[in-house]
């Protein structure tokens, strides 16, 4: 009965992007090895448990997916920033190739 109530109690959150790009544009630059900052008109209460799926075009399709949980809620911009609870160890090599190539991006802007 415990188990069935705390499963209740997650929110789903599934974002799908068209392109790498616009995952980049949109996320990375709130996305780090232990969380990400989700925009939202209408953000989840700090506590809440979320299952996470983010599903980008890079070379194929792919998803990152786990579970999280808010931590903060900001409102300028509107969201809410989510802490990693767990991750597949695929999941975490596509967001450090993520973070990884969008360095390498700024570093191309410098020049």
């Amino acid at each position: 009965m415990e188990q069935s109530k705390r499963r209740g109690e997650r929110v789903t959150i599934n974002k799908e992007f068209e392109s790498f790009d616009a995952f980049i544009h949109e996320y990375v630059t709130n996305i780090s090895r232990t969380g990400v900052f989700i925009r939202s008109k209408d953000p989840l209460s700090v506590g809440t448990k979320v299952n996470l799926r983010f599903t980008v075009i890079m070379d194929d399709i792919e998803t990152i997916e786990g579970q999280g949980k808010v931590v903060r809620v900001e409102e300028d911009p509107p969201g809410m920033g989510v802490v990693f609870t767990q991750l597949s160890s695929y999941s975490a090599q596509l967001i450090q190739k993520l973070l990884t190539q969008d360095k390498g991006a700024a570093d191309d802007d410098e020049e």
